[in-house]
């Protein structure tokens, strides 16, 4: 997760995350990214179940009954046991979660946890009355996934007025006082709306998008053709930054960001310092706190089974499973040789990953992306798109 306003609007300095700690338990959710511990976000696809059935979704949704989902008891001792962890946010996904009967209840029981309880949503459901449920059992975020505006959003998830229900479940959040923003999957279908979603914040009044790069899991490995290449990638990115400093030089500021594809950091870096930017300097300060992707450290996942991932998009790995050894367990279990390899993936990436000057502050990148373009899981991540003379180090080099 990179967060383009953050770093090139200069909404944060090295000094505020130093002033917490860098302990993920007390820093405000805006710095979160820079936790020193990165003790795990835990992304819990509390269901399978959707009302939509989108063209990339990673978990093969539908809307039916699937068998093995956790029980209220399981989900309420699974979320125990990761708020004594030390687990700061627990981000209840799907399927869509809004379909589980007792999210509201395993809403209340995180949050009264100590949990930072977020959602991820395609915003269908949020009826006014849903929204004022939300606010009252304590949720923090909303996140509404929107990839493009309405015929290429509807196109996307399958049904015609999926955007308009969404947006009507947005503003019923903005009515009930819920902090809400957007997701967005940028892929070759609807790179082309990315400027008009800065449009819809600016008039909708919406704080917060984030823009995720395409990973090849779920539905979404048969879009991987689909994926930009990187000339197409950089055009974007660059689109994201320019349209964030715009909004915020207007006074309008949103926080932006890019997510599953840490190359986003040097990139932005080595932009700034063309530029002549004098915040570079914190910049990269910044971009070492982050430490790049943190699949199977910073973050982590639990499926409706009960299956441990590294990420919500490793389903063909599972770590093990909350109904047979509690997460803070299966996590910090070592013997594991994969989680012990993600917990540090430096030594362990290939080709030009392993020489590349930005490697502390990209961690690697996705490696199952690498997986699944390529059948090595330590290989390059096929998505980065910084050239080798980017990244090539220099004779003496101090800094990057």
């Amino acid at each position: 997760m990179i967060g383009i306003s953050k770093l090139y609007c200069g909404t944060v300095e090295p000094s505020d995350v130093l002033r917490y700690g860098a302990r993920s338990k007390d820093l405000p959710s805006h710095l979160l990214q820079f936790a020193a511990d990165k003790k795990p976000v835990v992304v819990w696809n509390c269901t399978r179940r959707c009302n939509l059935r989108c063209v990339h979704c990673y978990s093969h949704s539908a809307d039916r009954n699937y068998p093995g989902e956790l029980t209220t008891q399981e989900a309420e001792a699974f979320i125990e046991d990761i708020a004594a962890f030390g687990a700061p946010v627990i981000l209840f996904s799907g399927g869509e979660p809004l379909m589980r009967p007792d999210l509201f209840d395993l809403i209340a029981r995180a949050t009264k946890a100590g949990l930072r309880a977020v959602i991820s949503t395609n915003g269908t459901l949020i009826e006014p009355e849903v929204a004022e449920r939300l606010k009252e059992f304590g949720l923090s975020y909303v996140g509404v996934s929107l990839d493009g505006m309405r015929e290429t959003n509807d196109k996307f998830r399958g049904r015609e007025g999926a955007f308009d229900h969404a947006l009507a479940g947005i503003r019923n959040c903005r009515q009930a006082g819920i902090k809400v923003g957007l997701r967005f999957t940028i892929n070759k279908r609807n790179a082309a709306d990315v400027g008009d979603i800065f449009t819809l914040l600016r008039d909708e009044d919406i704080p917060r998008v984030c823009f995720y790069h395409l990973v090849y899991a779920g539905r979404g490995t048969a879009l991987m053709k689909e994926d930009l290449d990187h000339e197409q990638t950089r055009r974007v990115v660059d689109l994201i930054i320019d349209r964030t400093a715009e909004l915020h030089a207007q006074g309008l500021p949103k926080e932006v960001l890019t997510v599953d594809n840490h190359a986003d950091g040097p990139y932005l870096y080595l932009r700034m310092l063309r530029e002549g930017n004098p915040r570079a300097q914190q910049v990269w300060e910044l971009l070492q706190m982050n430490q790049g992707n943190s699949s199977g450290n910073g973050i982590g996942c639990v499926s409706w089974d009960g299956s441990v991932h590294p990420d919500q998009f490793w389903r063909h790995v599972s770590l093990g499973n909350v109904k047979e050894r509690p997460f803070s367990q299966v996590w910090t279990d070592l013997s594991n040789p994969l989680l012990a390899r993600l917990k540090d993936k430096r030594p362990y990436v290939t080709g030009r990953c392993a020489t590349c000057r930005f490697l502390n502050v990209c961690g690697g990148n996705f490696r199952v992306r690498a997986e699944a373009a390529t059948g090595d899981l330590w290989a390059p991540d096929p998505a980065c798109y910084l050239s080798d003379e980017e990244i090539a180090r220099q004779a003496a080099e101090v800094q990057p």
